[in-house]
This record gives structure tokens, sequence and C-alpha cells, in this order.
């Protein structure tokens, strides 16, 4: 079977041409992938939308009908930095569930990609930093809750801290949070994660490759986590417009590839999101990201998975 890949045409609603969030990205990342062959757009996996009960499991009850009713307060609205509509609010909870559904095959099949997720900077009753529901934290929980893992390590290799997914998951033991982030950047206030890795404007691919390596070896060998959510921003990337480090796209190939074989050669399951990316180009954006789905087919053929 192919590596199972979850997509959803609700993914890109409407949205203001020339706005700093590239909502268009899904869409054009969904095309890329058909056109460059790595996948057909009937073998992608259209998810449900994140239940209420789901969501509540991270976020405030309050806070849920107030986002999904449009009944946001000014302040909220400017931490959030999106207008909101009803088909953006229907986006955000597809695409917890595109998530969900991630994570759900990757128990089943060792490893799955969404071609959405990473919303770490949401908090428990409000936005943040074009987040909503902080799709990253609501899955740990649910797998922890569901009893479908007994320890859950999040691998956030966003170039922004994890700070919601931190405050989120601050008082769940069995949900390890590691955030590898450029330390001067946005949140200008970080959370405390479990491990937090801050990293110099300017690092460029050795040197990022080599945390990589040696965090992992480490952490995976200290928890034995019996899954990893892996956040592959590609805003690491050296034309990202929000990030200051200086990845290439071989380093982030390399990234991706070394985080599955780290997780796969100890038979950890992972799932792959694909976090931030910002660029005006954005066919060159979605081709960025879409370097997660690629490595993530090579490492699912080289060891024969499915």
């Amino acid at each position: 079977m192919p590596l199972p890949l979850i997509y959803h045409d609700d993914y890109s609603p409407p949205f203001p041409g020339g706005h700093r969030f590239p909502m268009e990205k899904f869409r054009l990342l969904r095309d890329h992938l058909v056109a460059s062959g790595l996948t057909r757009d009937e073998e992608l996996l259209r998810p449900e939308i994140c239940p209420a009960d789901i969501l509540a499991l991270c976020h405030c009850p309050a806070y849920i009908e107030r986002y999904l009713s449009g009944d946001l307060s000014h302040e909220d609205q400017r931490r959030l930095g999106l207008p909101w509509s009803p088909e953006l609010a229907r986006r955000t909870v597809r695409a917890v569930g595109g998530s969900l559904l991630a994570s759900e095959q990757a128990l089943q099949h060792g490893l799955a990609c969404h071609l959405a997720g990473g919303t770490h900077h949401a908090h428990y009753d409000y936005p943040a930093g074009f987040c909503i529901f902080n799709d990253l934290a609501v899955i740990a929980r649910y797998l922890l809750e569901s009893g479908k893992a007994g320890r859950v390590l999040i691998f956030d290799c966003d170039v922004h801290q994890g700070d919601g997914t931190a405050r989120l998951l601050e008082h769940v033991p069995d949900a390890i949070t590691v955030s590898l982030h450029c330390e001067q950047n946005y949140p200008a206030r970080k959370a405390s994660s479990d491990w937090d890795i801050p990293l110099p404007r300017g690092m460029g691919d050795a040197d990022y490759l080599k945390v990589v390596d040696d965090t992992l070896g480490y952490l995976l060998a200290l928890y034995q986590p019996d899954i990893v959510l892996y956040d592959a921003g590609v805003d690491v990337h050296k034309d990202d417009a929000l990030g200051y480090l200086q990845l290439t796209d071989a380093g982030v190939a390399a990234r991706d590839e070394a985080v599955l074989n780290h997780c796969l050669g100890r038979d950890i399951p992972v799932v792959g999101v694909i976090g931030g990316g910002y660029s005006k180009d954005r066919h060159a954006l979605a081709r960025r990201h879409g370097i997660l789905h690629h490595s993530a087919a090579r490492v699912w053929q080289q060891r024969g998975l499915g």
C-alpha cells in the first residue's frame, strides 16, 4: 500500500489575497504531490471534522463555541491574525481531524503524513500566531486518554517555539514536549517545554542536523515513546520570510529523513505534520512543504512499510 497521506479540500478556504498567512499553500501542496507523481488525489485519505469532545481535551468549551460561532473578541482576533469566516472555522476543526486520522494511520502502519497541521501556538482559551486549536496537544491527549498510546513525544522542528503545546501539556507527564527553535524569534515570551533547544540565528544544515541527531538519539532512548508527533516546519529554510535559520532544501530533506529513521529504527510510529512556512512565492513554498512527504515516501519504500 502507498504511504498514508491525509488531505481535505476544506484546507484552503477562500482567503484575502496577499495576506501574510499563505492559506492556499495546502491546496498547492496537494497539487504539487500529485503533479510530481508521489500520489493521486483519489489515494489521499479525507478526514472527518474533529468532534468537540476531543477538542475539549485541550481547549476550553466556551472558547471552542466562541470561535466556531465567530464571536472572538477584538483582542483574540489580533492575537490570531486571521480573518474569521464559516469556511475557516470548518477548515480548522477538519484539520485537527486530519491530524487525528494521521495518528491512527501511523499506529496502524508505522508512518503517516498530514498535508496540514502543526498549529502549536494555540492556547487553552485563546488563539495566537495563526493557530486556533492545537492539533499536536489535542492528538497527544486523545491518544493517551483513549489508551492508544502510553507515552507520546512531540518533536517540534518549526522555527518558532511550540509555546501553546508546552503550556497545554505542562501537567501531562506522559506527553513529552520537545522544541527545536530559533531563540531570537516569535514568541517573545517563551513557555517551558519538557526539552527546549534554542538555536542561534543563521544556523545552517550541518550544525542543525547534528542537533537533531544528538537530541533524538538521547530522548528516544530515554523516553521510549509509543508514537512521535513530528512538526516538520519549513520556516527553518534560508528563504523563509519569518525564519532566521539557513537550511537548504537538501538540509530540510536530510532533517526529515533523519527524524523518520530515528523513530522507525526503534519501531516507534511517527506522524508528520507540516507546521510553519512563509513566502510570497506560494508555489515554491508548497514544494518546500512537500519535502516532508517525498522524504517520508523514500523512507516508507526503503523500510518496506505497508
